[in-house]
């Protein structure tokens, strides 16, 4: 039971994102009808600063879109380091069909992965904690980060604009529609997957299907290729790691009857286990290079390290999800399963040590909405959820260091 001085905090918390929550709920109604792809968040980093300038706060634009803004102590003044709230602002070239009011007005664009909610909420943390500013034992950096559905994506560009200087730990949440609204979902360890786009072309001289001892013929090349690679994988890195190979585009030639000149397929390589991941490319290239050598055809690798897996650090994960039962209730975490899906905060992670916990976004007892798709659908009683549980993070992480970080 939370002794009265941490009760008294966290009812405040309450308090003041119920406060905020209406205009919280609107400006991510707002977002979501003004979705901006990767590299392109110029209208939602201005909403975002904006906002925080209302507060008395000073953001700090990041080089293209995103921005950082600090909260209470520095570095200097406090003599610790800053604790980090992060969100990515891009939304994915995916139509929205959610059929919502506040649906996507931008033809071909919507936040198909919640990235509105995740903005939405570290603001509604940030507007918290300027509130309790005076409370804070060390001070707090919210960053927005451009960028996250692209490789390599924006929290790359954000550390070498200095958004990590001086943070001794990091959070985030991300939007889970096989959680209901009101829980997180948590895990210490890896919580996703490394990611990789992949890309292989092949090309030879071309000519008729009649003769196809006279060419390279890519387009059967191609085929061998695209089922005996992924195989190779799984043979030649340990299975336990996780490795998956998935092929998601595929084009050769325009005509049935003629044997094209080049043909090109892509996918994206992704891994459970950082050491397997460190040695996938180098297997991938052999692989795709044996497959083709009897076919006569010049090969291609494009293999780009696009995100190593999101490992939750052990003490931050605790803290994460203390503050979760803390401003939410004792029931409110749940245990989740590492996804193979992918995402670049694991870079920020590289930086501090740092936990990112799944966001539940379904309505109790209702549909699961999957991300990445136009129809994806949120409960927005996550809002008040997630800022809830990132404002008390912050405070717990400022008050309980993880040994070594000061």
């Amino acid at each position: 039971m939370l002794e009265g001085r941490e009760s008294a905090v966290v009812e405040r918390i309450r308090a003041l994102v119920d406060a905020h929550l209406d205009e919280l709920v609107a400006l991510r109604r707002d977002l979501h009808a003004h979705p901006e792809v990767a590299h392109t968040e110029a209208r939602t980093t201005a909403v975002v600063a904006e906002r925080l300038r209302a507060a008395g706060l000073t953001p700090h634009l990041l080089p293209g879109t995103g921005l950082t803004c600090d909260i209470g102590p520095g570095v200097v003044d406090s003599g610790r380091k800053l604790v980090a709230l992060r969100a990515d602002l891009d939304a994915l070239p995916v139509p929205d069909t959610c059929g919502e009011p506040w649906h996507s007005t931008v033809p071909g664009v919507s936040h198909a992965c919640g990235h509105d909610v995740h903005t939405t909420v570290v603001l509604g943390a940030g507007l918290v904690l300027a509130a309790l500013a005076d409370q804070l034992p060390v001070g707090v950096r919210l960053i927005f980060q451009a960028a996250e559905e692209v490789q390599p994506g924006g929290a790359t560009a954000a550390i070498e604009a200095g958004a990590m200087d001086g943070v001794g730990h990091v959070f985030a949440l991300h939007c889970d529609p096989r959680v209901d609204a009101g829980r997180i979902g948590s895990r210490p360890g890896p919580i996703t997957a490394a990611s990789d786009p992949v890309s292989v072309t092949l090309t030879a001289e071309g000519g008729h299907t009649s003769r196809p001892h006279l060419t390279g013929d890519v387009v059967f090349a191609l085929g061998q290729v695209i089922t005996q690679v992924p195989a190779v994988l799984g043979r030649r890195l340990d299975p336990r790691a996780g490795v998956n190979l998935t092929w998601g585009h595929v084009h050769a030639g325009s005509a049935g009857n003629a044997i094209p000149a080049t043909g090109t397929v892509r996918g994206t390589l992704r891994c459970l286990e950082a050491r397997a991941w460190e040695e996938a490319g180098a297997v991938l290239r052999e692989a795709v290079e044996h497959v083709v050598a009897p076919y006569r055809v010049q090969v291609d690798v494009q293999h780009l390290r696009g995100v190593p897996p999101v490992e939750n650090e052990p003490h931050a994960t605790r803290l994460l999800e203390a503050a979760a039962r803390d401003v939410l209730g004792p029931d409110a975490v749940e245990a989740t399963e590492q996804s193979l899906g992918g995402e670049d905060f694991a870079w920020l992670l590289t930086r501090a040590p740092g936990a990112m916990a799944r966001l539940g976004t379904r309505v109790p007892g209702g549909r699961s909405f999957d991300l990445h798709r136009g129809d994806f659908t949120v409960d927005e009683a996550a809002i008040a959820t997630g800022a809830r549980v990132l404002a008390r993070v912050a405070l717990l992480a400022g008050e309980h260091p993880a040994p070594g970080v000061t």
